[in-house]
């Protein structure tokens, strides 16, 4: 039998029969397995490693339904089949929680599905009978995850398509559950050295309940995702976790003339990130009280939400002619609303208050009046606790002439605001000069009845050449414009061992600067030589940990100190330098968050 079976499988006549059988076996496995391959160039229909990781994270079931009109026509075809390619890789990425559904939008109950979601119907042209006419057709999702709806309506186009879809599902997940996707609990120290109970502090002998109790409430809303530790740390201790967390530290003399030293703090942890809770000693009128209990369910809850939330807030800050955050017209309101998906932008005076706790960044965004030495004390030390800053600084302010004639020219005035202090510190040195390039902004104008070429050369065009393709920010940029860039140095940076500096974006090996004698026109003529021209450094990174601009606290003119001796020495957590790595971005100009390269809809490049 086995000698005929082998004889069977030489014969060529039996070929046919074995291809049958072969066929057979390898539809019964592909029935059981799925592969796809992406072989376009830019992996267009590959889902981002953040993609992945925001479904593959999901807790509970999350359901797309897709809205879209058949027999659209192109471009709007290759949208919804988009939609529905990229739909489906993200239901393989994710497992049982992400579905989606696509509805026939022929039948009357879809219809009226869709509009009860917030969806509506859009005006597209279509050609037909060799007419143009317009058609109201569906084009939109809905996402539903918990008892929380979003709706992404009116996609027209597959650009950034995925990162709406992904920044979407963020925010529904965050805004349901903020503990999403943890892999350990958070950890809650509370930190208070036993020698603090001999000196009267008011509130102190009901400190620890008072704490404790105030976390388990908090971890009962948290559903049981936090841990806590409680500790009575020496002063060896003591003086090494207000190092290392920036919680408060007291000394005082002994009886027996020996210096004694503690700690008072609440921390939050979550891996290697860290919050500090506001918990400290102050002096009162009446003696010491303890500072932060008022708010300390808030403050705790807050700091959570920092540590976990993947929407962040932004500390905006006011108050010295940075550019307007609400303005839409003239200032950065368009940029504003494109980042509303995953980042919100408070307002923050330095001056009137302190950076609020929780926040992760701050944006400084075309300042035109100096900072207080306070003010910059409060910025700096928030660089120091592992914050991020962010940058937009102009060389010059440009000041409009008050009577508008053909001769008349704007004046440029060198701006200096004291963060040259900061960003000197860090390794960054803005410069008061403008970076003009050849490769920039052109224009066909038909002024005067005769058309002509307008060259911009205060309006770079930055091309991939000069766009740092390694680094996340940038990767994916084809081409951005600067308008009036500054020059920035970061040399000082990359010297230091402790920093990593990485230049994003730079000008062309045909551009030059002006610092005086200033008249930016499309009617100006570059220089004939080319022995001062180079690219600039115009948009840059600096991360790691970073040393203080400042060797002491700075304490505002108003704190008063109360007279008579005092028993203890408390020290608010100074930070001489980074108790976890921060970074620091700052682009030369503010211009790149304006309407003159922002559009409302974000197509443009720089947005």
């Amino acid at each position: 039998m086995k000698n005929r079976f082998l004889k069977w499988l030489k014969d060529p006549s039996y070929d046919v029969y074995l291809f049958i059988i072969a066929l057979v076996l390898l539809n019964l496995v592909s029935s059981r397995a799925f592969l796809r391959f992406d072989l376009t160039s830019p992996r267009s229909y590959s889902l981002s490693e953040s993609s992945v990781r925001v479904v593959k994270n999901l807790e509970e079931p999350l359901s797309v339904k897709v809205f879209f009109s058949g027999s659209l026509p192109a471009p709007y075809s290759g949208v919804s089949q988009y939609v529905k390619d990229i739909l489906s890789e993200y239901k393989t990425a994710s497992g049982k929680n992400f579905s989606y559904e696509i509805y026939n939008m022929e039948l009357q109950e879809n219809q009226s599905l869709a509009r009860n979601y917030g969806l509506s119907q859009a005006q597209i042209q279509e050609v037909k009978n060799n007419e143009v006419g317009l058609k109201s057709v569906f084009m939109g999702i809905a996402m539903t995850y918990a008892d929380q709806i979003k709706v992404l309506d009116g996609i027209t186009t597959t650009d950034g398509l995925e990162y709406k879809i992904t920044s979407l599902i963020n925010t529904i997940v965050s805004s349901t559950n903020v503990l999403s996707g943890l892999s350990s609990p958070i950890k809650v120290s509370f930190y208070k050295s036993a020698g603090l109970d001999k000196f009267g502090i008011n509130g102190m002998e009901s400190l620890s309940s008072y704490v404790e109790e105030t976390f388990n409430s908090v971890n009962k809303k948290m559903q049981n995702k936090l841990s806590y530790t409680s500790s009575s740390p020496s002063s060896e201790e003591a003086l090494s976790l207000a190092d290392r967390y920036g919680i408060q530290s007291i000394k005082w003399a002994e009886k027996d003339g020996k210096d004694g030293a503690g700690a008072l703090g609440l921390v939050l942890s979550y891996g290697d990130a860290f919050k500090t809770v506001p918990l400290q000693i102050v002096q009162g009128f009446f003696g010491y009280d303890i500072e932060g209990l008022e708010n300390l369910s808030e403050s705790i809850e807050n700091g959570i939400m920092a540590l976990t939330s993947h929407t962040n807030p932004v500390a905006y800050i006011t108050g010295h002619g940075e550019v307007s955050s609400s303005d839409a017209e003239s200032g950065a309101g368009n940029f504003a609303g494109l980042l509303s998906d995953r980042y919100s932008l408070q307002d923050v005076d330095l001056q009137k208050e302190d950076i609020p706790f929780g926040i992760q960044a701050v944006m400084i965004n075309g300042p035109k009046e100096p900072f207080t030495e306070e003010e910059l004390y409060k910025i700096d030390q928030f660089l120091m606790k592992g914050g991020n800053l962010i940058v937009f600084l102009d060389p010059f302010n440009v000041v409009e002439p008050q009577e508008q004639s053909y001769f008349s020219m704007p004046e440029y005035i060198p701006i200096k605001t004291g963060l040259e202090k900061l960003l000197s510190k860090y390794g960054i040195e803005c410069k008061n000069a403008y970076a003009l390039d050849e490769s920039c902004y052109e224009h066909q104008s038909n002024q005067y009845g005769t058309s002509r070429k307008l060259t911009y050369y205060y309006l770079p065009l930055v091309l991939q050449n000069t766009i740092n393709q390694k680094h996340p920010i940038t990767k994916n940029l084809g081409y951005l414009y600067f308008y009036q860039p500054g020059v920035i140095d970061i040399s000082g940076a990359k010297e230091n061992k402790n920093l990593d500096a990485k230049v994003l974006v730079s000008t062309s090996s045909k551009s030059w600067t002006v610092s005086e004698n200033i008249m930016l026109s499309p009617m100006m003529s570059p220089p004939e030589s080319d022995e001062n021209r180079g690219s600039e450094d115009i948009a840059v990174i600096v991360e790691g940990l970073f040393e203080s601009a400042f060797t002491s606290p700075v304490v505002s003119e108003s704190a008063g100190q109360k007279e008579g001796d005092e028993t203890l020495t408390v020290n608010n957590g100074h930070f001489s330098a980074s108790s976890q790595r921060g970074k620091v971005f700052v682009a030369s100009t503010s211009y790149i968050t304006t309407p003159a390269l922002i559009d409302q809809n974000g197509t443009q490049p720089v947005a």
